[in-house]
């Protein structure tokens, strides 16, 4: 009985884990960080970060895919090997993908979005043609997009992950990244 406990536990370990592995080890590589800030310091608007959402918003959806390997795989453990194990993967990949297919129905959005991109590359383009001051420098700061040499807010939309590698270390990091999912950890509060 203890055997197939931890046999299931191990596998939603993988189920769960498996979905997640391009957003917790490929974007924390060094060559992917080269032109950021080391966390959690505010990143400078610019076309590395626009491109960075968009990478960021890729990897959540490769996710996806990577969802089927142990849906996959557990599937066969429950049907030829040991189905705890198989139980567990399929179970936890499953519902890694009715969480991301939400989205479709009228749930939650991605924490990386095409529009968030869109938001960023049109706040630099409007700093550039319309500087809040003197010397404008936007930055994404944790809260907010906001002039570093004025501190004027230039948009109201909270920080996300970016994929840096995270000041507090792998382990602690990726226990932070994956009870977030990446969200800001502020959300947006919008005045009716």
């Amino acid at each position: 009985m203890f055997e197939s406990i931890l046999l299931f536990v191990f596998g939603s370990f993988i189920g769960f884990i498996s979905p997640r592995l391009p957003i917790l080890m490929v974007t924390r590589a060094k060559g992917f960080n080269y032109h950021f800030s080391q966390h959690p310091e505010p990143v400078s608007l610019s076309p590395h970060l626009t491109q960075r959402v968009i990478h960021m918003r890729t990897f959540y959806w490769l996710g996806l895919g990577l969802s089927l390997i142990p849906i996959a795989a557990g599937y066969a453990s429950i049907i030829w090997g040991s189905a705890p194990l198989g139980f567990g993967m399929w179970i936890s990949s499953g519902w890694a993908v009715i969480n991301k297919l939400q989205t479709f129905i009228g749930g939650n959005d991605p924490p990386w979005t095409y529009e968030m991109a869109i938001r960023l590359q049109m706040v630099m383009n409007n700093s550039t043609q319309n500087p809040c001051c003197e010397f404008s420098e936007p930055e994404w700061q944790l809260t907010a997009v906001r002039c570093a040499s004025c501190k004027i807010t230039l948009d109201e939309m909270p920080r996300p992950d970016l994929g840096r590698k995270r000041s507090d270390g792998i382990i602690v990091g990726s226990i932070r990244l994956l009870a977030s999912g990446g969200y800001p950890v502020v959300s947006e509060h919008y005045d009716d």
